[in-house]
């Protein structure tokens, strides 16, 4: 059967096409969208059709659809545009010229003038900060001063000399071979992670590759899955997107509770096991053999967050459970803590029995990530420049942790550090008479420090007179953590502390 379909008609791009482009925002009035902003105007009839355009221009200009300095058409090409004649665009222009809306000078073009300041909604930063905050402890954020700027910039000019004209079309969705190629290469390197790169699919970070196993899960009929308690409280949000609910699961001394796993009849859990957060556990070997035959024997998965797995101080670092049992173990990890999480770039490596529809559901969603900051990536891999980017940040969080412990120690005798030896943060738990932990709170507070409490990554209720609190210094200077954990102390001063 033969389409009446013309080639013209007939789509060639992944994503629905769209219309004509609408002037939604300050914007020249330029090309087709000049008709759509004054179609209805010269729509009116003959007679009030000049009044009309004049109007239209008139609002745009004080509405800020229009903004200062925009240059607008000639009257010949808009008149063209418009179906008038040009000698009804040039009496407007002239119009709003003499009134201040507009200015022109001869040869110069006719621009929108600055006598008519439209107020503009601004848009809001939604970015999570702690503005006013004169120490801020909350964990998650590295040094993003850390950047390595001039080795990015200088692999930016190389991809952009040497990619070709095709790397800028859609991509695999699991991302591109080079990137996949020195992914896997990194992670059995470092991580001891079985990489396959046909079953790594580069994501936007962790929180990406959560949701999408979400939707695989949810998809093969799955309506709940396990979660650490206490843990990250993302999870929670993320698999809720994907219409997957979370069942809170203790831990105990060596890792997640392998008996309240399976009394819970769930068949996947999200686990941290290098560094279990937000309490610093490193999973036992039994433990971790324990969660593996509970995956086996339930045909489960088990999903590997890997989120600060690179940094390790006074301990070997830790092999990514995925090693194990690669057909068992979705593993994921990102840039965020080694780089910045701006990059929003992170990988997903999964059971080969899952990578179909993870790399199905990772097109729907997006199409692939974007070709340049991967092709970027690649190079920084290749080129040895991530392995030394982590060599600096190991060398400035240690440093930055033994200031922490040390001013911990000076500042609050006796109080009991955990979780020290690996991650961007440490459990801080303080001596009785530092409690209740709401009153410790509201003091540190009144001084300008922002906490967390080890309480508000859980789950359960929890004793409050005990004061625990979740540390995170990567970001912070020692200078910094010096002059915040003294800035503590001495909003607790005025009780007698």
């Amino acid at each position: 059967m033969t389409s009446s379909r013309t080639n013209s008609e007939r789509p060639t791009d992944p994503e629905r096409q769209s219309g004509p482009a609408s002037l939604s925002g300050p914007a020249s009035l330029t090309g087709s969208a000049a008709w759509e902003l004054l179609l209805p105007a010269v729509s009116a009839p003959a007679r009030a059709r000049g009044r009309s355009l004049q109007e239209a221009l008139r609002e745009a200009v004080r509405s800020g659809r229009l903004a200062p300095d925009t240059r607008l058409p000639s009257s010949r090409d808009l008149a063209a545009d418009l179906g008038v004649s040009r000698g009804l665009v040039t009496e407007a222009y002239e119009q709003l010229t003499a009134e201040g809306y507009l200015r022109s000078g001869r040869g110069a073009g006719t621009w929108v003038g600055g006598a008519v300041r439209a107020a503009r909604p601004r848009a809001r930063d939604l970015a999570p900060r702690f503005p006013g905050a004169g120490a801020d402890f909350v964990p998650g954020t590295p040094d993003l001063s850390l950047f390595p700027r001039a080795a990015w910039a200088a692999a930016q000019r190389g991809v952009l000399a040497e990619s070709p004209h095709e790397l800028l079309g859609y991509p695999d969705p699991r991302g591109l071979p080079r990137l996949r190629t020195a992914l896997a290469e990194l992670l059995a390197r470092r991580r001891g992670v079985a990489a396959d790169p046909e079953r790594l699919v580069v994501v936007s970070g962790v929180a990406q590759a959560m949701a999408l196993l979400g939707f695989v899960l949810h998809a093969r009929g799955m309506r709940t899955v396990g979660v650490e308690d206490p843990g990250s409280p993302q999870h929670d949000a993320l698999y809720a997107s994907a219409g997957v609910g979370t069942v809170p699961l203790p831990l105990d001394e060596e890792g997640l509770a392998v008996g309240p796993l399976r009394a819970s009849g769930v068949l996947a859990v999200v686990t941290t096991p290098a560094h279990q957060f937000p309490t610093g556990i490193a999973y036992s070997a039994r433990r971790r053999a324990r969660l593996l035959d509970w995956a086996r024997s339930v045909d489960g998965l088990v999903v590997e967050d890997d989120y600060d797995g690179d940094f390790r101080y006074d301990r070997a670092p830790v092999g990514a459970l995925q090693g194990l049992d690669p057909e068992h173990v979705a593993y994921t990890g990102s840039v965020s803590k080694s780089l910045a999480p701006g990059l929003r770039l992170g990988w997903l490596l999964v059971p080969e029995s899952l990578t179909d529809e993870v790399v199905e559901r990772k097109r729907t969603m997006d199409l692939g990530h974007p070709t340049l900051d991967q092709a970027l990536f690649a190079r920084f891999l290749e080129r040895g420049d991530y392995d030394r980017q982590l060599r600096r940040c190991q060398r400035a969080y240690r440093q930055r942790r033994d200031t922490l412990v040390a001013a911990l120690e000076e500042h609050f005798p006796g109080a009991r550090v955990t979780g020290i030896a690996a991650g961007l943060h440490v459990i801080a738990e303080l001596p009785e008479k530092y409690g209740p932990q709401e009153h410790f709170l509201e003091r540190a507070a009144s001084a300008g420090v922002a906490v967390r409490p080890l309480t508000a990554y859980a789950h359960a209720r929890a004793d409050n007179a005990v004061v625990r609190l979740v540390l995170g210094y990567a970001h912070l200077s020692p200078v910094r953590i010096r002059a915040g954990v003294r800035l503590m102390a001495e909003a607790l001063h005025p009780h007698g502390l």
